[in-house]
């Protein structure tokens, strides 16, 4: 990895730069980590934690989704420096938006293509990056919070350009109706030199509508000339004649220089240009170097971020995967405090989340530990989106909310936040209103072309089948994944109401939790392991499944990013009822193992649902089995540009490998952390308020002998296989671990905490909201044979025979019988409140079948019901059945 030798500048004013007695942990990160094999991680400068601005580069090679901006291979093309990015995202590129491009010489039309090739791989470091173009131009980049600095090298000649397009923006090849639009925009240079504008864009991988970013900008040299353009596509209608520009068409400006060195300045602003104007000017003042502004990137990223995990190891291997995995997680989301465009509040203001559903596990666990004051701030963020919005989001960017995947996680991390005791200015009734929201409102549809049947904005969009039949029929997209995060959304608003005092609420919630038990399909069967989550259809029948394959695994399938092995040990909250339906402690442990065997091909380490599943082991008193497979799935990652086993997802895959190094592994919503093995022989986390978290480990090695062999907790000899929140966290504590090569029984204590698998509150009875007696099982469309489905055709062409010679009568037949059932059968309902009706076939005269009409309805007693009315046409039968289940 490259590394930048800058000499020490004098002091100014607004930059304190590193002494020599300073730890610089910066030294330890490879800021290219992640890159390549799918990472989608930003190499650029952030000026440090949650920092709005990502200066770096865009590239451009075929039709490869540049999702950082970033592409490694040389014979991609530069295209921009943007000051806009996000790291480690998928779905489609966001942002590469307020953008500069140098040019050797004069520019007659900057509208045609002027990207250039890398003459050698970039370079960078925390707070800075170089690339060498093909053109001549060396770009070096430094960054502050709300600005960028650029420094040009032009090669010697009479003139230099730097093109500032607006229209610029991170485009998406995967034609999934995703890709961002620039949508037009304003661009004025002032009488002083300095210019300002605005671009407008939309869509990207949350879908959001047109939204705005201003910027403001100068050079610290007099350009010899300055002009404006503005036209379409690569046709340029206008260029010099007028001062600024606005519209629809691509515009912005050219400023050519006399000069080899040129370094120019930018800060943006969802608010407004002045705004920009005031951070470029507090920021970079006039004259500002860029190696002043890399040591206070330096000095930031050790104060606030790497400093909070210390060690005296000295492994370079283990030190970089550290530092840089810490430096990782910190990218996003992006602190936009004070700069709001949607409204004005004395609440801080997060945005750039890219997605709760990747980072409940194990990024906002981590995030709480090691930055608790941001924490608490971002907490109240997400309420305050509420307030305003009305949802809490799951995903946000470009101050628009999008996209949900699974469940609204949103709710997860509250209800985290809320059991280790973040309080603080917090306020937990909103933040509880919040929650409801999401479990008891259903969010109107947003017309994603992915998932057009409810709502991926936000909120729950699956939720009336969630409430009327107790889990999620096919009729929504990604069922099975929404019932069982719906099912740990509804467990987070269990803890939050009986934390709250709401008895009644808490009770509700925790039954509804435990309804993810109605897609359990004991028959199912794969590998010699019985009892999968599978679809099932709005009148109870499971939809045949094979476990082994969650067809794309993607928007419009049942599963999303997960096979139906790894959501069936996806119940968290429920592990202890989960086992018993898995047949026991011996069964879970072979269910288990056979999921984590690699030659099934499985487990999934890039994939979130797959995340805790190493660990599970715990709750069946095998924790050596789960620093066995856990350590297994770290060999996976390491510090290189190929280091991630996947898409960083925001840091999500940065915080996995964190926990895992620290020796433990949290459960959100719970209390409980998992007792894993740690990496290094001493480690110190910095818990805030001067509080500490001290870890030893003993008589083995982070390669081969990680077993363990005994622990004390605070000094006492511990013989649980996790802890929990008050044990080590709220006021520090220590953990001294014995390692060996060899495994021993040394946690006979207590196993984890199954909270949802008894009844836990005063009058909960220990089971679901609803409890679905299973229907027969039937094969899915898909599935259906040749000649099923030659046997079908030919029925068809038969009954359409008959139906000619027959329709007349049959047609009055059903007009005086039929339909006179239909109303007796919504009389018969009149009497209870309908609920939801799942299906409502058209009646087919010719038909010798049944059809059924399923209609459940909910009294006031909140007991439901299902009744079915039945009729077979040709047979003028008619038949009403119900069965009734307590709540």
């Amino acid at each position: 990895m490259m590394r930048l030798s800058i000499s020490a500048p004098p002091i100014l004013g607004l930059f304190v730069f590193l002494s020599n007695a300073q730890k610089d942990y910066s030294e330890y990160v490879n800021v290219f980590a992640g890159t390549t094999n799918q990472g989608n991680m930003f190499p650029g400068v952030t000026a440090g934690p949650f920092a709005p601005i990502k200066l770096g580069p865009d590239l451009a090679f075929g039709k490869a989704d540049a999702y950082s901006g970033y592409l490694p291979d040389l014979d991609a093309v530069v295209n921009g420096f943007s000051l806009m990015h996000e790291s480690g995202t998928g779905g489609a590129p966001k942002y590469g938006v307020v953008s500069q491009f140098p040019v050797p010489g004069s520019v007659q039309n900057p509208l045609i293509e002027l990207s250039s090739k890398r003459t050698t791989p970039d370079e960078g470091q925390v707070g800075y990056y170089k690339s060498s173009l093909i053109n001549g131009v060396t770009v070096e980049l430094a960054a502050t919070n709300h600005a960028g600095f650029y420094q040009y090298s032009f090669p010697k000649g009479d003139e230099s350009s730097v093109v500032v397009d607006v229209s610029h923006v991170l485009p998406s090849f995967r034609n999934l109706g995703w890709g961002q639009e620039y949508a037009g925009g304003a661009f004025a240079i002032a009488p002083d030199g300095h210019y300002e504008g605005s671009g407008t864009y939309n869509k990207g991988w949350n879908i959001a509508a047109d939204w705005t970013v201003f910027f403001c900008g100068r050079f610290d040299q007099v350009p010899v000339q300055a002009k404006t353009f503005y036209g379409k596509d690569q046709k340029l209608d206008e260029i010099g004649k007028q001062p600024s520009v606005k519209g629809a068409g691509r515009l912005g400006g050219v400023f050519t220089f006399n000069q080899t060195l040129v370094t120019s300045c930018a800060a943006v602003s969802f608010v407004s240009a002045k705004q920009a104007c005031s951070y470029l000017d507090n920021e970079i003042p006039a004259g500002t170097k860029l190696n002043e502004l890399v040591s206070a990137a330096k000095k930031r990223w050790n104060s606030e971020v790497f400093s909070k995990i210390t060690t005296t190891e000295r492994n370079q291997d283990n030190l970089a995967q550290l530092y840089t995995s810490l430096y990782g997680m910190h990218l996003l989301p992006s602190n936009r405090t004070g700069d709001n465009p949607s409204w004005q509040s004395a609440e801080p203001y997060y945005d750039d989340i890219f997605t709760f559903w990747d980072l409940f596990r194990c990024t906002t666990p981590l995030f709480h530990i090691l930055q608790p004051v941001a924490y608490e701030e971002f907490i109240r963020s997400l309420v305050d989106v509420w307030r305003h919005d009305g949802w809490l989001p799951d995903g946000r960017s470009s101050n628009f909310n999008g996209r949900t995947q699974g469940g609204s996680n949103a709710d997860n991390i509250l209800a985290d936040a809320y059991v280790k005791g973040v309080r603080g200015k917090v306020d937990w009734n909103d933040a509880y209103a919040a929650m409801q929201s999401d479990a008891e409102n259903v969010p109107p549809g947003n017309n994603d072309p992915s998932s057009p049947e409810s709502s991926t904005k936000h909120g729950r969009g699956a939720l009336p089948d969630w409430l009327a039949l107790g889990y999620i029929s096919p009729k929504y997209n990604r069922a099975v994944t929404r019932a069982v995060e719906y099912a740990g959304n509804d467990f987070g608003l269990a803890q939050v109401a009986h934390g709250l005092g709401k008895s009644e609420d808490a009770n509700k919630y925790l039954r509804r939790a435990r309804n993810w038990r109605n897609h359990w399909d004991s028959n199912a069967e794969s590998l010699g392991t019985k009892g999968f989550l599978v679809p099932r259809l709005a009148d109870g029948s499971f939809i045949k499944q094979d476990p082994i394959n969650c067809g794309g695994c993607y928007w419009k399938d049942a599963y999303y990013e997960g096979k139906p092995w790894e959501y069936s040990v996806n119940a968290h909250h429920d592990m202890g009822e989960l086992i018993k339906m898995s047949g026991g402690d011996a069964a879970f442990t072979k269910r288990l193992d056979t999921l984590m065997d690699p030659t099934n091909k499985i487990f999934n380490p890039g994939n979130e649902p797959s995340f805790t599943t190493p660990y599970l082991y715990n709750f069946v008193g095998r924790q050596d089995l789960s620093v066995k497979q856990s350590r297994g799935v770290a060999k996976m990652y390491n510090a290189g540009p190929a280091g991630l086993p996947g898409a960083s997802d925001a840091g999500a895959m940065q915080s996995w490998i964190l926990w895992n190094m620290i020796g433990l592994y949290p459960i959100t919503g719970q209390t409980t952390f998992l007792i894993g093995s740690p990496w290094f022989k001493d480690m110190t986390i910095q818990l805030g308020d001067g509080k500490v978290l001290n870890m030893t480990a003993t008589g083995g090695n982070s390669d081969s002998a990680f077993y363990l062999q005994s622990l004390k907790v605070n000094g006492k000899s511990w013989d649980k296989n996790w802890i929990s929140w008050e044990d080590v966290f709220a006021n520090g504590g220590t953990m001294d671990f014995q390692l060996g090569p060899i495994p021993t029984k040394w946690d006979t204590g207590l196993l984890p905490p199954s909270p949802a698998s008894r009844a836990a509150f005063a009058g909960d009875n220990g089971g679901p909201a609803r409890s679905i007696l299973p229907g027969p099982e039937v094969l899915p469309r898909r599935m259906r044979s040749k000649r099923e489905k030659q046997l079908t055709r030919a029925a068809i062409a038969c009954s359409v025979v008959v139906a000619i010679i027959i329709l007349s009568v049959i047609a009055g037949i059903l007009f005086r019988r039929i339909l006179p059932r239909r109303r007796e059968v919504q009389a018969h309902m009149a009497d209870t409140e309908v609920h939801s009706i799942s299906r409502t076939p058209e009646l087919d005269e010719k038909s010798d079948s049944e059809v059924k009409v399923v209609v459940v309805r909910v009294d006031g007693s909140d007991a439901y019901s299902t009744t079915t009315a039945s009729l077979t046409p040709k047979k003028k039968t008619w038949s009403r059945w119900s069965r009734t289940r307590a709540a």
